[in-house]
């Protein structure tokens, strides 16, 4: 049984924590991914990357159409699944150090948009959304917008 000071600090917690789901700006477009709502209480409390791994947060997309059709949110929810785009969170690190698989420079880094295989690494959800752990040399190519990338 719950009492009422356990309620009042349940709530507390609630306002002031921010959620993964809510990083998702609503403009222009419902729910696109705005990676400068991410804070940083809510990045410390990310799972952090072990050795070669990389936490990637999956592009979620438009909640809506070109033509302005609100999209249901387990559509947009399935799309998410199936994406290839996200955005680097935190890098493992031991990532991109072996100098005979990745002698130049680091495939991504921090803060980068990257394409990975529609299966690649492990997915889990988190407080509200959906993240993934790669191997460094599960990313294909670094981009500069998830919407230059066709999403079906």
């Amino acid at each position: 049984m719950t009492t009422a000071a356990e309620k009042k600090v349940d709530e507390t917690t609630d306002s002031k924590t921010k959620k993964l789901d809510e990083v998702y700006s609503e403009n222009p477009q419902p729910k696109k991914l705005d990676p400068s709502l991410i804070d940083a209480s809510l990045l410390e409390r990310m799972p952090k990357p072990t050795g070669w791994r990389i936490l990637i947060l999956p592009y979620r997309g438009k909640g809506m159409t070109e033509g302005g059709i609100a999209l249901p949110d387990n559509v947009v929810e399935q799309n998410q699944v199936s994406t290839q785009v996200g955005y680097v969170l935190k890098v493992g690190e031991l990532a991109y150090k072996d100098p005979e698989k990745f002698p130049g420079d680091p495939w991504c880094k921090e803060g980068d948009w990257v394409m990975f295989a529609r299966y690649a690494g492990s997915r889990f959800n988190i407080d509200g959304g959906e993240v993934r752990i790669l191997n460094d040399d599960e990313v294909l190519a670094g981009i500069l917008d998830p919407e230059d990338i066709f999403h079906f």
